[in-house]
């Protein structure tokens, strides 16, 4: 088995790809003081045969060009397809993920390591943050499901279209009788949010009962979050086996998910009637895009199907 020396201690923005990298290869952790300062950020830097990857899920505004140039391939998670940056050759787009529960591999990679390079506080922090999230599974799918959606989002101050699609679709959710609709805006810490008083909805989800939550769902929504960057939601809605309604995206994908295929996709909100008709009439439709979305999912997604594309990638 190959063996992969990892460079940094990256945070759990990279939780995903450093659980498929332990699951397909031997992974070291061997601290590059070159990348000191990518402790404990959205990056995850590593070595296999004198070749040097990045893996970047960083917010897609801040291209990293200093990482790029140090690196043999640069794996972005946001390719964004109308910024310059990522159209560098050695730029490479990633599928969907997620951030997973990896607490024990993060202690026994790092270990005491981890005291060395990150104040104690900041460890507890990143631990807190890890355990809070789901551990990763293979979904089964369960396509008979009831009307009901659940849809929970916070409100981004200066992302005026991605607040406004997920607005419209709370306010058609509760006005279309044929569903059950739970959730709604999460209100602002700052109390300003921007005028959707009408969807605020005063219960916060963790993330293990969003996830549980969003997998009763008959129709879950995806769209383009913070800078046009790919909503972690998305990867664990095709995992869960669910129907996915999007808006166009605004990143590149390595194979893009298709209208009428993996996904039901729309441009303008006035749209939700019909696809909502369309998937509460057809219950044989909803079951073939929700199917066909897993698929995909299983196909190109996993972590492990991830992780060896990845070093394919790099090494060729």
């Amino acid at each position: 088995m190959e063996t992969i020396y990892i460079l940094n201690i990256p945070n759990f923005y990279s939780s995903y790809y450093l659980y498929g990298l332990n699951k397909e290869f031997n992974i070291k952790f061997k601290m590059d003081d070159r990348f000191l300062k990518y402790n404990n950020r959205p990056f995850l830097i590593f070595k296999i045969k004198d070749k040097i990857g990045v893996i970047n899920n960083d917010d897609p505004v801040y291209f990293n060009q200093n990482l790029y140039d140090q690196s043999d391939v640069f794996f972005v998670t946001n390719k964004l397809l109308d910024n310059p940056s990522f159209k560098q050759e050695k730029v490479k787009p990633l599928f969907p993920h997620y951030p997973i529960n990896i607490v024990p591999l993060y202690l026994k990679l790092f270990n005491f390591k981890l005291l060395k390079y990150l104040k104690p506080r900041v460890i507890l922090k990143e631990l807190y943050t890890l355990k809070r999230r789901p551990g990763y599974k293979d979904y089964n799918v369960k396509v008979e499901k009831d009307n009901y959606i659940f849809f929970s989002s916070s409100i981004w101050k200066n992302e005026l279209e991605t607040n406004t699609i997920r607005a419209e679709f709370i306010r058609y959710c509760k006005a279309d009788d044929r569903v059950e609709f739970e959730g709604g805006f999460i209100p602002r810490s700052d109390g300003e949010n921007l005028n959707f008083d009408a969807e605020l909805n005063h219960v916060k989800y963790p993330p293990k009962l969003f996830s549980s939550l969003s997998k009763k769902s008959k129709i879950v929504l995806n769209n383009a979050a913070v800078w046009g960057a790919v909503s972690w939601r998305l990867a664990e809605y095709l995992n869960q086996g669910l129907f996915v309604l999007s808006f166009p995206f605004k990143i590149d994908l390595p194979i893009n998910l298709e209208h009428n295929q993996e996904l039901y996709a729309i441009e303008e909100s006035i749209d939700f009637k019909v696809v909502f008709d369309k998937v509460l009439n057809n219950p044989d439709y909803h079951t073939e895009i929700a199917l066909n979305g897993k698929a995909y999912f299983s196909k190109y997604c996993t972590p492990s199907a991830q992780a060896k594309q990845i070093i394919k990638t790099l090494l060729n």
